[in-house]
């Protein structure tokens, strides 16, 4: 099937408006991504001039392993490494310690647990949400006593 001079013509010019339609929507989307990047991206002149901030990092290869906090919980020796984590767990009370070590740990059920802790398995569901809740706002209390502690 051959096609007549115009109809060529035609089907490269309408390819040619769709290129440059696609190639125009791409240089937008650069453009605009280029833009919110900067949005968040700090110039490094800027940080040079500032007194207090230093742009180094300093290694802590040479200093001293981090000493695992150990509980005890469920007749198991339990080591948290993570300081912050430890002083969060440590705050929990005994039973949500051990529910949430059960739980997580020991892939214990909430049925299995409240079996032996002589209740339902909804009981056990909340106690470990409540764990869980107490844990994660232990955890931001921390986080933000290390962050006001580390600021100038």
């Amino acid at each position: 099937m051959s096609y007549s001079k115009e109809h060529k013509e035609h089907i490269e010019y309408t390819f040619a408006a769709f290129c440059r339609v696609v190639l125009c929507n791409a240089a937008l989307s650069a453009y605009r991504d280029i833009g919110r990047r900067r949005k968040h991206e700090i110039s490094l002149d800027y940080l040079m001039s500032e007194r207090y901030y230093n742009p180094s990092v300093t290694d802590n290869y040479f200093e001293e392993p981090i000493q695992p906090t150990i509980f005890s919980v469920c007749g198991e020796r339990i080591e948290i490494e993570n300081e912050r984590l430890a002083k969060a767990f440590s705050i929990l009370s005994k039973q949500r310690q051990e529910v949430l070590v059960l739980y997580f740990f020991f892939r214990y059920t909430d049925k299995k647990i409240g079996e032996k802790y002589g209740r339902s398995r909804t009981t056990v569901n909340y106690w470990k949400l409540a764990a869980l809740k107490q844990l994660r706002k232990e955890w931001e209390r921390l986080e933000h006593e290390e962050r006001k502690a580390n600021t100038f």
